[in-house]
């Protein structure tokens, strides 16, 4: 055999050695990257249970936490804000939550889609129904861009224009065609919410 040929596969070898080395140097710095993981973080990765602390938000805020990678909105509606619920009702798609029962828990299949032992909040999950954009709070009554001029209050998607009531339900003739989904929830105490499960564990 040839100096020549000594010394392509003297240059084969070492590529190769040197691409199984980058190979457990890249395995060898994954590890470090997943066991850095705390179990909550890693349970909150899968899906788990997220607690939000409502006590600050004042009646007519609103609040997100993220669940299983989405917004999610917590809105302490005031009573005049529950009340125009009732104008919207027959302005709205869907105003039972029928069309996508699995999307709202039972006890939320109300007017207000709230549990009824705090109907002043709204848990919903803040991504529209159409394409997948963020809906944005337009909470202020009135003629105002891009909304009609007797808007009661809610959510304007920016992406194409599809709007939701005070209780997460879409108007009529959107492009959106589903209410915003509202996840399992439950109270822990008056101000702490368990996003994610119905019921309270033990």
């Amino acid at each position: 055999m040839s100096t020549h040929d000594d010394v392509d596969n003297s240059r084969r070898g070492l590529l190769i050695a040197t691409a199984c080395a980058g190979g457990v140097a890249g395995a060898a710095t994954l590890v470090p990257f997943l066991t850095s993981l705390t179990p909550s973080e890693r349970a909150k990765a899968a899906g788990a249970p997220v607690e939000a602390d409502i006590s600050k938000l004042e009646p007519g805020q609103m609040m997100t936490v993220e669940w299983r990678g989405k917004p999610v909105w917590i809105v302490r509606r005031t009573q005049e804000q529950m009340d125009s619920l009732k104008k919207t009702d027959a302005q709205v798609a869907d105003p039972k939550s029928e069309r996508k029962p699995e999307d709202t828990p039972e006890y939320a299949r109300n007017e207000l889609r709230s549990r009824k032992e705090h109907p002043e909040y709204l848990v919903a999950v803040g991504i529209c129904t159409h394409l997948g954009c963020s809906p944005t709070a337009r909470f202020t009554p009135g003629p105002q861009p891009n909304l009609p001029d007797d808007w009661a209050g809610g959510f304007l998607c920016p992406c194409h224009g599809s709007t939701f009531d005070l209780a997460g339900r879409v108007f009529k003739n959107k492009p959106a065609p589903d209410n915003l989904p509202v996840p399992p929830y439950t109270y822990l105490t008056d101000t702490r919410i368990l996003v994610g499960q119905d019921k309270k564990e033990g």
